[in-house]
C-alpha cells in the first residue's frame, strides 16, 4: 500500500481543476468553403493523468501499467510508454475519486488517434464490510495481471496531439471495472472478475492545468530552476521547478528542502509541460524511521485510545521494512489531532468544525504520521504522532436542500454499503452518529462545481471536502462536486462468465481483536 493524500499545513484558497478538452479535428461551416486539412509535424510532450469515478463500494482500487499504445486514425499503432519487463507502473483510484495526477510524460508523433490499449500487470480491488457476527472483514480480490480482453478503453471523441504539450486523462471508471459477491466478506474462492474499463480524453495545456495535492519522497534536487525530482506514493517520478510564487510550509524555503523528505505539495502543469510547484509542505522534518499512511478509520475503541485504519497509501520506514498491512491499527494517546489546512472558510461555517479523539469516527479519512520502527502488542500498536483529518469524496443522493448563511445545504442519503454507515454499528466505539446514512453538505463561492447534472433532490452527486462530527451529526465543508455514481448492488453474475486468471486469488483478513492494557 501507498500512500496518497498528505497534510497542508496554513489555509489557502481552494485549487480548481480546469480541464479543457481538446476539438478532434475542424468541421466545415454551412455555406462556407471547406477548411484547409490540419498539418502535423514533429512530436509533442504529453502527459497521461489518471482519475477516478467510482461510488463508495471499494476502498481501494490499484491497476499496475506495462505499457501503453494509441491508435492513429489511418490504423497505425504507435507504442507510447513501455514499462521494463516484469514491472509496472502503479496507481490507485479510489483517492483519485474526482481528483487526478500525474502517471507519465511521453513524446508523441503529432496527428488524430481514434483508440488506446494498455498491457496491465497485477491489479487488484478491496472492500471492507461487517460479517454476519458483527466482525470487521477486508477483502482483497486480485489478478496477477489482467487479460487484454478485459481492458477496455473509450474514446468519446478521436483525440488530436498537436503542440508543444498536452495531456491525456485515463479515468476510470470503478463500478464497471470490478464484479464480485454481493457481500464484501468471502469463505472461499468466489466468483469475480477484474474489468479495467477507461475514458480517455484530451487536456489542453494552454492554460495551466491545476493538480491536486501529491504526496512523496524527494528523490534529489536540483540548481536549475530549483528543481526537484519527487517520487509520488503510486512510484511515478515527476520533476518539478519552484519559483517566487511558490508557498513553503513548515521550511522556509528551498534551501531548507532535502533527499528523503516526505512532502505534500500542489502544483500546475504550465502551457509547456512542466511541472511548477505551487506549494510545498514539510510535516515533519525529521525523517528518520518516519511513516505516513493515509485511508478510512475502520474501527475506534472506547476502551482505550486506539483505532484501526486500512492503509490505502502509504510511504516509509514501515512500507519498506515490509511491516504495513491492510490494517494498520495505531495508538492516539500522545498524537496530536489536526484538520488539514485547506480551506479557508472554516471559521465562516455555522457549526463549529472540530477535529480530535473524541469526535473521530469510522469510516472518516485521517492521515496518520507515526516514528514506530516495529508493531507492538496493544494498546501502544503503532504509536501516532499526528492525526490528520483530510478531504475524502462521498457519493449520495440529494434528499433536501437548504441555506444556513451564505452557504447553501444539501442533506445527503448514503447508500447502504457505504462505509460509514456499514460500520457505524460496531460495538466498543468511542463515538456513537446518531445518523450516519446523512450527510448534510455546505456549499458556498470556495466550492468548486465541475458537475454538469443540477443540484437538485433526487440526483445522485459526488461531494469532495472535510467531513465533520458535529455531536453525532455528520457535515461537510464542501471544496468540490461532481456528477454522482449510480448507486446500486454489484453483480456476480458477470464475473461468473470469466475464465480464472493466473495468479488470481482473494485474500480475506478479520479485524484482531483489541488487547487491552495489563
Amino acid at each position: 500500500m501507498k500512500l496518497g493524500t498528505r497534510i497542508i499545513l496554513r489555509a489557502t484558497t481552494i485549487l480548481r481543476i480546469s480541464l479543457v478538452l481538446l476539438l478532434a479535428g475542424f468541421g466545415t461551416g454551412c455555406g462556407s468553403s471547406p477548411q484547409p486539412a490540419q498539418i502535423f509535424s514533429g512530436n509533442t510532450a504529453v502527459t497521461a493523468l489518471v482519475s477516478g469515478t467510482a461510488n463508495d463500494q471499494l476502498a481501494v482500487f490499484n491497476i499496475g501499467f506495462q505499457s501503453f499504445s494509441l491508435t492513429s486514425k489511418a490504423g497505425g499503432t504507435v507504442n507510447v510508454w513501455t514499462m521494463p519487463q516484469n514491472t509496472s507502473q502503479d496507481a490507485e483510484f479510489i483517492h483519485l475519486n474526482a481528483s487526478l495526477e500525474p502517471l507519465f510524460t511521453v513524446s508523441v508523433p503529432q496527428g488524430i488517434y481514434t483508440a488506446a490499449s494498455a498491457s496491465l500487470g497485477p491489479a487488484s480491488f478491496t472492500c471492507s464490510a461487517l460479517d454476519t457476527s458483527g466482525t470487521l472483514n477486508t477483502s482483497t480480490f486480485a489478478y496477477g495481471y489482467v487479460p487484454a480482453n478485459q481492458v477496455t478503453f473509450t474514446l468519446p471523441e478521436p483525440i488530436t496531439v498537436t503542440g508543444n504539450a498536452m495531456g491525456l486523462l485515463l479515468n476510470l471508471q470503478v463500478s464497471q471495472s470490478a464484479t464480485y459477491p454481493s457481500t464484501c466478506y468471502v469463505t472461499g474462492i468466489e466468483p469475480f472478475s477484474i474489468n479495467p474499463t477507461f475514458n480517455v480524453t484530451a487536456l489542453s495545456f494552454s492554460a495551466p492545468v491545476q493538480e491536486p495535492l501529491l504526496d512523496g519522497e524527494i528523490a534529489s534536487l536540483g540548481s536549475a530552476n530549483n528543481s526537484f525530482d519527487l517520487v509520488l506514493a503510486d512510484g511515478q517520478t515527476i520533476t518539478f521547478n519552484t519559483g517566487e510564487s511558490t508557498v513553503y510550509q513548515g521550511v522556509s524555503g528551498f534551501s531548507q528542502l532535502s533527499a528523503g523528505m516526505l512532502i505534500d505539495m500542489a502544483a500546475t502543469i504550465q502551457s509547456d509541460g512542466s511541472q511548477l510547484a505551487a506549494r510545498i509542505s514539510v510535516q515533519d522534518s525529521d525523517t528518520s524511521n518516519l511513516s505516513v499512511s493515509t485511508g478510512p478509520v475502520l474501527q475506534t475503541a472506547a476502551s482505550q485510545p486506539s483505532f484501526f485504519s486500512l492503509a490505502r497509501q502509504a510511504q516509509g520506514y514501515l512500507v519498506t521494512s515490509n511491516q504495513e498491512s491492510v490494517f494498520s491499527p495505531y495508538s492516539y494517546g500522545n498524537a496530536s489531532f489536526q484538520i488539514l489546512g485547506r480551506f479557508i472558510n472554516l471559521q465562516s461555517l455555522p457549526f463549529v468544525p472540530s477535529f480530535n479523539a473524541s469526535n473521530i469516527f469510522d469510516g472518516q479519512n485521517v492521515y496518520v504520521a507515526t516514528h514506530a520502527t516495529t508493531l507492538q502488542g496493544g494498546p501502544v500498536y503503532f504509536p501516532a504522532t499526528t492525526v490528520t483529518m483530510i478531504p475524502q469524496t462521498i457519493n449520495g443522493t440529494i434528499s433536501g436542500t437548504s441555506t444556513e448563511g451564505s452557504f447553501t445545504t444539501y442533506t445527503v442519503t448514503l447508500a447502504s454499503y457505504d462505509l460509514i454507515p456499514n460500520l457505524a454499528v460496531q460495538a466498543g466505539q468511542n463515538t456513537v452518529l446518531s445518523d450516519p446514512s446523512t450527510v448534510v453538505v455546505y456549499v458556498d463561492s470556495n466550492t468548486s462545481l465541475l458537475n454538469t447534472q443540477p443540484l437538485a433532490v433526487g440526483n445522485v452527486m459526488r461531494f469532495n471536502g472535510m467531513l465533520f462530527n458535529d455531536n453525532g451529526t455528520l457535515r461537510m465543508d464542501c471544496g468540490q462536486v461532481n456528477d454522482g455514481v449510480t448507486i446500486q448492488p454489484q453483480s456476480q453474475s458477470a464475473a461468473a462468465s470469466k475464465p480464472r486468471v493466473p495468479g488470481q486469488r482473494i485474500i480475506t483478513k478479520r479485524a484482531p481483536a483489541w488487547r487491552e492494557s495489563r
